[in-house]
C-alpha cells in the first residue's frame, strides 16, 4: 500500500510541476486535464502526508517514553494514546480514499422524483424531498435545472425531472435511488390518522454528449 501512496505523490509533484510550464498553460485541454489529474489525486497526497508526520512524531514519543525521565515518560505515554488514534484514523482514511473511483462519480446527473402510494400526500412529500435536494445542491455550488414537472395545485408534484451540474454530483447523490416512505399525520387528516406515503427517486449519470457525423453520399 505505501508503495503505491509514495508513487501517487511523485506523480503528483510531477503534474504540478508541469502545470508551471508554459508549455502546458499553452494547451487550454491538456492543462484542465492534468488540473484535473491533480485535483482528484490531492486529497490522497495530503492524507499521506499527514500519515508520515504522525508516524514520524510517533515514533519520536516512543523513544521519549521509553529513555526520559519518570514525569516525561507520563506525558509522553499521554501524547502516545492522542497519536496511535489520530494515525489509526488517517491509516483507515488512506484505505478509504484507495478505493478505485466510479467512473460515473464525477459526472452531472438527472433526478427523477415520482410521487406513489398515497395519493396527495405522497405528491407533498416529493415536492418536500425535491425542495430538499434543491437547497442541497445550492449550498454545494451546483446548478439544477428542471426540465419537466406536474404538480398538484396545492404544493405537490406528481413527478419532476431536472438535471444538477455540478461537480461530483453523482459521487454525493447516486445512493439516493430508491423508494422513499414517510409515515405521518396529513395536516388534512381530521381524525389523526397515520397516513404511509412513498415516493420513488432515481438518480442517473448524466450521458456524455457524442457527436454524430454524416457523411454526405453522391
Amino acid at each position: 500500500m505505501f508503495d503505491k501512496l509514495n508513487a501517487v505523490e511523485q506523480r503528483y509533484e510531477e503534474t504540478l510541476a508541469r502545470l508551471g510550464t508554459v508549455e502546458l498553460q499553452s494547451d487550454p485541454s491538456e492543462y484542465r486535464k492534468q488540473a484535473k489529474a491533480a485535483s482528484e489525486m490531492e486529497p490522497l497526497v495530503e492524507c499521506f502526508r499527514e500519515y508520515k508526520v504522525v508516524a514520524r512524531d510517533l515514533a519520536q514519543t516512543e523513544e521519549l517514553a521509553a529513555s526520559g525521565d519518570a514525569g516525561m515518560r507520563e506525558l509522553a505515554q499521554a501524547e502516545l494514546k492522542v497519536l496511535t488514534t489520530r494515525r489509526d484514523a488517517l491509516l483507515a482514511q488512506l484505505k478509504v480514499l484507495l478505493i478505485p473511483k466510479d467512473p460515473n462519480d464525477e459526472k452531472n446527473i438527472i433526478l427523477e422524483i415520482r410521487a406513489g402510494t398515497g395519493g396527495d400526500e405522497a405528491a407533498l412529500f416529493a415536492g418536500e424531498l425535491f425542495r430538499m435536494y434543491s437547497k442541497y445542491a445550492e449550498r454545494q455550488g451546483w446548478k439544477i435545472e428542471v426540465m419537466s414537472s406536474s404538480d398538484t395545485g396545492v404544493g405537490g408534484l406528481k413527478e419532476v425531472i431536472a438535471v444538477i451540474d455540478g461537480r461530483g454530483v453523482y459521487s454525493k447523490l447516486k445512493y439516493e435511488s430508491g423508494v422513499h416512505r414517510v409515515q405521518r399525520v396529513p395536516a388534512t387528516e381530521q381524525q389523526g390518522r397515520v397516513h404511509t406515503s412513498a415516493v420513488t427517486v432515481a438518480v442517473l449519470p448524466e450521458a456524455e454528449d457524442v457527436d454524430v457525423k454524416i457523411e454526405a453520399k453522391d
